[in-house]
């Protein structure tokens, strides 16, 4: 009796402490440091958010909030951002806002990856298919195909979504089919189908709904009065994303294709010069920023090459319709090695970059045909059709006025009397030929 008495009470005393030991443990967030990123994900919104997780993690921050809305991007950019969430000591919690925002192909791994994924209404996410890189085959490679190589990519995507979702918990299935499918969700069909946790209208609901909620490895989430810090771009930054929008690349390629045109249809001018080399220049880093295709970059090259020759060859418009095919051509495969799409030139930026190339081209053409169909009113050759009168007898040589000015002259039509008006046929080094007017 005695030993069922006292293997009670072990047992008991032993759930009593198993229960202890299974007492969730509480994260305090006192204090919230929050990033806003709006854009194609690339190195330089990789930069933001990167410094903004550092930043969390090495100072008093308990907690960041990170603003999303993006249409995708390239994959290494994406790689880096989702290494540090995953590194990350402090819970991240990726926020698809404001409202008409979304979080499309790399948004989608990086919400995936993070502790909290949450999502405004009348937000989507989705479509993570990747897209083919575009970079040309090097000698090795030329052996496989390009559906060998897109298997590849898109086996190497599934994969990698396949254990972001399995480590955070989420709906793993549907990860996939977003990849291989490229399926979307709104945010509604979102929280249902477990790929994100909820839906929040703004800031200060999105805290509400975490609090209390259990998150994996920090235990249950307690916030009371949180303080927020904003974290913002730096100038250069924000620069340095303006630039490397694929509309923004388009227009300064166009504007510095424009400039070098007027340069070279009159030297001299300086400015138009500069400001086309300048936006040469940076046009090429946000190309190679945004890891363009080189064959794309080159068509556009040998568009603007042809309308260069359309100044100052007379091609009839040949050369103009060749520049036009060229460029937008090399537009539309600029972007293919865009990994996880958000990479395309607009294509009424496209036309309206196109048609003011045009535009300026015809006026630089028209201005060449003008100028020479000038007529000439300076220096010898401007004789030419100019009346004359004959101040010794031309039989055939003699001499002859014409606007003030003597000069010795030939007869093309035999023996002309003095005083007789005559026409300038032409002119050859000092002597003019000349006939009866």
């Amino acid at each position: 009796m005695n030993r069922k008495i006292i293997l009670a009470v072990l047992l008991t005393l032993g759930s009593v402490s198993f229960s202890f030991a299974q007492k969730p443990k509480e994260y305090e967030i006192k204090n919230i440091l929050v990033a806003t990123f709006s854009g194609v994900i690339s190195p330089v919104s990789a930069e933001y958010i990167n410094q903004a997780i550092d930043k969390a993690n090495a100072q008093k921050f308990d907690m960041l909030v990170v603003r999303l809305d993006t249409p995708g991007g390239l994959d290494l950019s994406m790689r880096l951002i989702i290494k540090k969430i995953l590194a990350s000591k402090i819970p991240i919690a990726m926020y698809v806002a404001p409202q008409g925002a979304r979080a499309a192909s790399a948004g989608v791994f990086i919400s995936m990856a993070s502790h909290i994924a949450a999502m405004s209404p009348g937000t989507n996410i989705g479509a993570a298919h990747p897209v083919m890189i575009g970079k040309m085959p090097s000698k090795g490679d030329k052996k496989e195909s390009s559906s060998a190589m897109e298997a590849k990519i898109l086996n190497d995507a599934s994969a990698y979504i396949k254990s972001i979702t399995q480590k955070t918990g989420r709906n793993v299935q549907w990860a996939i089919k977003a990849v291989e499918k490229s399926d979307s969700l709104s945010a509604e069909e979102a929280v249902r189908d477990n790929v994100v946790d909820f839906m929040a209208d703004d800031l200060n609901d999105l805290i509400s709904k975490i609090d209390g909620r259990k998150i994996k490895d920090f235990g249950k989430i307690k916030i009371n009065n949180p303080v927020f810090e904003y974290y913002e771009q730096t100038n250069r930054q924000k620069f340095l994303a303006t630039i490397t929008n694929p509309n923004i690349a388009m227009i300064l390629m166009s504007l510095g294709a424009a400039g070098l045109f007027i340069e070279l249809y009159n030297p001299g001018l300086i400015f138009p010069g500069v400001i086309g080399v300048v936006s040469l220049v940076i046009a090429f880093y946000s190309f190679q920023t945004l890891s363009a295709n080189f064959a794309g970059i080159a068509l556009m090259l040998l568009g603007f090459l042809f309308f260069v020759i359309e100044i100052k060859v007379a091609s009839y418009g040949l050369l103009t319709i060749s520049g036009i095919v060229s460029i937008i051509l090399g537009a539309l495969m600029l972007f293919d090695q865009s990994s996880f799409g958000g990479m395309s030139i607009s294509m009424s930026i496209l036309i309206s970059t196109v048609l003011s190339l045009v535009a300026i081209v015809a006026v630089l053409t028209w201005l060449v045909v003008k100028a020479h169909m000038k007529r000439i009113v300076t220096g010898s050759e401007s004789l030419d059709g100019k009346k004359g009168l004959v101040k010794t007898n031309l039989s055939p040589r003699g001499k002859v006025l014409i606007e003030g000015e003597l000069w010795d002259a030939f007869s093309i039509e035999g023996d002309i009397p003095k005083d007789a008006e005559v026409v300038v046929q032409s002119v050859k080094g000092f002597r003019i030929k000349v006939k009866k007017a």
